[in-house]
């Protein structure tokens, strides 16, 4: 007698579930667009795009919020990865937000201009009309994410109010706006990390090398090791030194830590993050240091 397997696996469900959000926005929305910076998450939400609406390519634009202080292995992987999908890519940048006066640069030892995104990106949103930013974040990396929904409503200034959301029932996602308000949409919000990476080992998808285990020249600031570059300010009692370490997340370089790590294959990190009990923002993000709501007064004024 024959049988059949109906089973499917963690990364089936996950899959078919972002797959089933990117189709609904499609749907519902006049001009959505995809965040994609390069970074492992956008990489696996371009992948599910790509799936979603094969054959045809994918129906909304890519958009970049470039900091100008980004590592440049990922630039280039981004950039090369556009060219292959013969892709739109907007580069809403921030150097141009400061040169236009919308936002002035911090200056010190711990300047960064990570906070400075979120003026970009509100006005690129408005400048393009977009009215459905796709994001990668996801629920595992950070509380306030944690508590955000799948369609994350946005008022007209572009703000969002954790304690003011609207119920999400199954699969069903309201998706009404008025002009000028718009949806942030995040197909991985229910992804761990350990599931990210599982899922490129199952696609085959190529990331950046930068993910990988490679000697880089660091200092140590609490805690953290910072990339030695010209874009990040260092004191002189900073001791710049070589080791071998990896990226688990990659951002603004002034405010992402690597990690020592001697993983270099997919497989191996991995093995590294199912035994690690920290996680990746936690580990390597100086941004969400600042106070124990610093990335929730963040996504309230406007942050991805």
């Amino acid at each position: 007698m024959l049988q059949s397997d109906y089973t499917t696996s963690q990364l089936d469900v996950l899959e078919a579930e972002a797959i089933h959000i990117m189709r609904e926005v499609a749907a519902e929305f006049e001009r959505p667009c995809l965040l994609f910076s390069g970074g492992k998450d956008s990489i696996v939400m371009l992948r599910i795009a790509e799936k979603a609406f094969w054959p045809a390519p994918i129906p909304f634009p890519l958009m970049h919020v470039d900091t100008g202080h980004n590592f440049s292995d990922v630039i280039e992987f981004r950039d090369r990865r556009v060219a292959e999908l013969n892709a739109r890519l907007v580069v809403a940048s921030v150097q141009s937000s400061i040169d236009a006066g919308r936002v002035v640069e911090e200056t010190g030892r711990r300047a960064s201009r990570n906070r400075l995104q979120t003026t970009t990106l509100l006005d690129a949103i408005e400048e393009h009309e977009f009215d459905a930013v796709f994001g990668g974040a996801r629920r595992d990396e950070e509380k306030a994410r944690a508590k955000e929904r799948v369609f994350s409503f946005r008022d007209d200034f572009g703000q969002w109010d954790p304690k003011n959301q609207r119920p999400e029932l199954w699969n069903l996602y309201n998706a009404r706006i008025r002009k000028g308000e718009h949806i942030r949409v995040f197909p991985l919000s229910n992804w761990t990390e350990l599931d990210i990476w599982d899922y490129i080992r199952r696609e085959g998808i190529e990331i950046p090398s930068i993910y990988f285990a490679h000697t880089r020249k660091v200092f140590e600031r609490d805690g953290m090791l910072l990339a030695d570059d010209d874009v990040v300010n260092r004191d002189e009692e900073e001791l710049v030194f070589e080791t071998v370490v990896r990226y688990r997340t990659v951002g603004d370089m002034t405010c992402t830590g690597a990690v020592q790590s001697n993983a270099a294959t997919v497989e191996e990190i991995i093995a590294e993050i199912a035994a690690t009990r920290i996680t990746e923002r936690g580990a390597t993000r100086a941004d969400d240091r600042t106070s124990e709501a610093a990335m929730e007064d963040r996504k309230k004024e406007g942050y991805f």
